[in-house]
């Protein structure tokens, strides 16, 4: 629920009142802290507001201000003082404000889980403007989180009313309906929807659950192509995981026939590769991955590119691939995880603990990171650093099984048996539902229980009896248990379904029970010669393929114009020869800004530019995840916005 009522914050209080007699403050420090709100400089803007309030100590104004700027660094306290001040001091005709206020004190409430007060601060914004869709909106909003869906329809229903236009109002009755597994209720919702604006994507997204609530996958697969085809829906990605068959071959066989449709557009390959993966064929995906990097190269591809090439045991190929990644985006801590455990994988388990060094070092509160860290160390032989690292772990996240587990198999190696058995004792008290089951089986084998090691292993395995690593893990449990026999019949069916870590097994003490066993090498030297999915292991390009696209344009007063797409927004181009980056005007990034198409974290910071007649002028720099024209697709530009 956080931040729930920004958008309309920001929107009510830049309101033009010109129509009404109000004067709002004209004094030096709020006129001040206004112009660095514009620049969305907050710490410079509190404090000119700040100031403003001690020579104006009853300026509802600033008060309105400091309370959004506390509530966006998460000063809830200071918030709720400010926004009653605010509520306090400001004049009642200037309506847009203290409705404004109303709704900024309601998320103060909401925030400090007091829903009841979040409501009536709502309820007040709506009688001050009952003409305002958008406090219907955010109350709305707040009643389907409640899950009060009849009042939530009720204010959807508002919208509609008073915009009959907007498409929100009936896209949120339609959700309400999905949530309620009224899918026909949903549907029809979202066919109007659709009438009125056909470019919408959620509309297709909300309607393809409806249609897999029906399990009518025709209809559902033809939605998430359309909204894709839009843009990258959140809604449309997040149902792709859970397509099974039949949807899952009729959607891969539409993906193919949009790649087919446009062969420059990156998208397609990139989620048929996603789908591959999820059917376990990664060297397929892998294929389509790599045709994706081959038209637009991108870090997030690359990190598929390199799980695929992880999972197939081609450590070499991943590690380039990563790095890759890395050079493009050196922030990404996803992309150093995943290349810390490639170097585990392929046998570089001291590589792997400085690449969590450097992890942990710009990240010092990742509790799965000290985790991994200890892990690493304890199968390096450095337990007691292991359990250092891990009590870390189990200090910043308490309720995580498999560190107690790792810390009570170190422990028991070091001798330190009470502790150890304290320790899995906890993961026992973790995981009483065997759908939270991830190490019960080792912790009960920890203290001696092996009956019900083998029951919770057994369950452990029904609910996915397909995963191979679900047959290692068994493996271990037998050999930690000295079942030879059981452990290597376990492991035998683990490579039968495909696992090929054989560097963490060379490195995994569940395994030196087995390890000295003839039978155990004979295993190892059988399997890990004959990986079959090495055929499909290809290596990342040295080169790039060069793609030549020819771009429609438009001539306007002797301005050469394209079409394009910014962050998913249409707007135009203007071609210049000699410009260095990429430009956006002051009103088109305050717009983008507002309506959600660009946010603070965009923005990285200010240069110079100087122009055609010799004029230097600062501009800000952002970030602009997507540009799109002529049939291509860019990430992560670079560009300026100039007030000019």
């Amino acid at each position: 629920m956080r931040c729930i009522f920004t958008a309309i914050l920001l929107v009510l209080f830049t309101q033009s009142v010109y129509s009404q007699d109000i004067k709002r403050p004209e004094t030096y420090n709020y006129l001040r802290g206004m112009e660095a709100m514009e620049k969305d400089n907050d710490d410079e803007a509190l404090v000119f507001f700040n100031k403003d309030i001690a020579e104006n100590p009853k300026n509802g104004y600033s008060y309105s201000w400091v309370a959004m700027l506390r509530l966006t660094h998460e000063e809830y306290g200071k918030a709720l003082t400010a926004s009653n001040l605010a509520i306090k001091y400001l004049p009642e005709e200037d309506k847009e404000y203290v409705g404004a206020a109303h709704v900024l004190r309601g998320q103060v409430y909401l925030e400090l889980g007091d829903t009841s007060k979040a409501l009536a601060d709502l309820t007040a914004a709506i009688k001050i403007l009952p003409d305002e869709p958008r406090g219907y909106k955010e109350r709305a909003r707040l009643y389907y989180e409640l899950k009060q869906y009849d009042l939530s329809d009720a204010d959807f229903k508002k919208m509609t009313e008073l915009n009959p236009g907007d498409v929100y109002g009936y896209m949120g009755i339609g959700r309400n309906a999905n949530d309620q597994k009224r899918w026909s209720d949903a549907i029809r919702q979202f066919d109007y929807v659709e009438k009125l604006d056909d470019t919408y994507s959620p509309v297709y997204s909300f309607r393809a659950e409806s249609y897999i609530g029906l399990e009518k996958w025709g209809e559902a697969t033809d939605d998430l192509i359309r909204s894709l085809s839009i843009d990258w829906d959140k809604l449309a990605l997040s149902l792709l995981p859970t397509l099974k068959e039949p949807a899952l071959s009729m959607f891969i066989a539409k993906l193919k026939v949009q790649a087919a449709q446009s062969p420059s557009d990156y998208k397609w390959p990139y989620i048929l590769g996603g789908m591959y993966s999820q059917k376990g064929d990664e060297g397929k995906a892998l294929e389509y991955f790599m045709a994706s990097n081959d038209i637009v190269e991108s870090p997030f591809t690359l990190y598929r590119i390199s799980r695929c090439q992880d999972e197939l045991g081609d450590y070499v190929s991943a590690l380039k691939s990563i790095d890759r990644a890395l050079e493009l985006d050196s922030t990404s801590s996803e992309n150093m995880m995943h290349k810390a455990n490639v170097l585990y994988n392929s046998g570089n388990i001291d590589g792997s603990i400085k690449m969590w060094d450097s992890i942990l070092a710009q990240y010092p509160d990742f509790a799965w990171g000290y985790y991994e860290r200890g892990w690493y160390k304890g199968l390096s032989g450095n337990l007691e650093e292991a359990v250092e690292d891990l009590s870390m772990s189990i200090i910043l996240e308490p309720d995580y099984p498999y560190a107690y587990c790792s810390r009570g198999d170190f422990l028991k190696k070091l001798g330190k048996n009470d502790l150890a058995e304290a320790d899995f004792r906890k993961v026992i008290e973790l995981e009483q539902n065997p759908e939270l089951y991830t190490c019960i089986f080792y912790a009960y084998a920890g203290i001696g229980q092996y009956d019900k090691a083998k029951e919770t292993m057994e369950a452990y395995i029904s609910q996915d009896p397909d995963e191979a690593s679900n047959y290692y893990e068994a493996a271990c449990l037998y050999s930690r248990m000295k079942d030879k026999a059981t452990a290597l019949k376990y492991l035998e069916e683990a490579f039968k379904r495909g696992y090929n870590k054989f560097n963490h097994i060379d490195l995994d003490y569940d395994m030196d029970f087995l390890r000295t066993s003839k039978e155990f090498k004979n295993l190892l030297s059988k399997y890990r010669g004959n990986t079959s999915s090495k055929d499909a292991i290809t290596s990342v390009a040295s080169g790039r393929k060069a793609v030549v696209t020819e771009i429609p344009f438009t001539k306007e007063s002797g301005v050469t114009k394209v079409k394009c797409k910014i962050n998913g927004l249409p707007l135009h181009f203007v071609f210049d020869t000699g410009a260095s980056d990429v430009t956006i005007s002051m009103v088109e990034a305050t717009f983008m800004m507002k309506n959600g198409y660009l946010d603070k974290k965009d923005i990285t910071g200010s240069q110079r530019y100087i122009d055609a007649n010799g004029d230097i002028s600062v501009g800000t720099v952002i970030n602009l995840k997507s540009v799109q024209f002529g049939g291509l697709s860019l990430e992560n530009v670079r560009a300026s916005v100039v007030r000019n």
